[in-house]
């Protein structure tokens, strides 16, 4: 949660309380990866530098969050996280992941480079920004399992 705190700008309304990301960790086919300033999964005696949130059924896989805590931003913990959610995701049989973000997100970069490509819009989807309602996105990436 601290991680969730300082990463989402509030002016956005897209940080989860702490009642909202546990109940989705008690739901089925509900996943997290922590990682730590290096990107990896952290000891125990480190505090998580960022994470990442997902569902998956069948042959799908929504990433839900992915923040990385502001110090540690531009040092590469973005792409591990995305790495290692594509590669758990595949493990798990998933050849279609999805992904939204509020339009004119910064992290629309680190996702193309992923091979996420925009495939659909939500207009007005993010209605608590103070800029007024923006636009979801929705971003997709096929893949093959092996």
């Amino acid at each position: 949660m601290a991680v969730m705190s300082a990463a989402f700008d509030p002016a956005y309304g897209e940080a989860w309380n702490r009642r909202q990301v546990s109940d989705a960790l008690l739901m089925p086919n509900t996943y997290y990866l922590l990682a730590s300033a290096g990107g990896f999964e952290p000891s125990a005696a480190e505090p998580a530098a960022g994470f990442v949130l997902s569902r998956g059924i069948m042959d799908e896989e929504e990433l839900l969050l992915i923040a990385v805590h502001p110090d540690h931003r531009q040092r590469g913990v973005g792409a591990a996280l995305m790495q290692r959610f594509i590669e758990t995701a595949t493990e798990r049989g998933r050849t279609s992941l999805f992904l939204e973000m509020r339009e004119g997100n910064p992290a629309a970069v680190l996702y193309k480079r992923f091979g996420f490509e925009p495939v659909g819009r939500r207009r007005n989807y993010y209605r608590s920004a103070q800029q007024g309602p923006l636009d979801a996105i929705t971003y997709a990436r096929r893949q093959q399992v092996p």
